[in-house]
């Protein structure tokens, strides 16, 4: 039983890491959508998604900030490869 297990576990490792998460950004048609799913993910509430716009002067080529407005509150978000979103409220 242990042994059937063990890929198993690799996938839910892998589809729950933060590397996983971060991915959604880089080839989505929808970057507002990837945002927002991110962010629930990570436990914030995003009930009504209403835009989002990349924060040019926060960004550095390794690190992307972007300003998500939701029904219920704006957030601002940072992404790095390889790492969970920094979110924070800013309203």
């Amino acid at each position: 039983m242990g042994r059937s297990l063990g890929p198993m576990m690799l996938a839910v490792v892998i589809l729950f890491s933060p590397v996983a998460q971060a991915q959604p950004l880089a080839g989505a048609d929808n970057p507002e959508e990837a945002l927002a799913a991110q962010i629930r993910m990570q436990g914030f509430a995003c009930d009504k998604l209403l835009g989002a716009v990349r924060d040019k002067k926060r960004s550095r080529p390794d690190y992307a900030v972007w300003t998500l407005k939701c029904s219920n509150g704006t957030y601002r978000i940072g992404r790095a490869p390889d790492m969970a979103a920094k979110v924070e409220s800013v309203r």
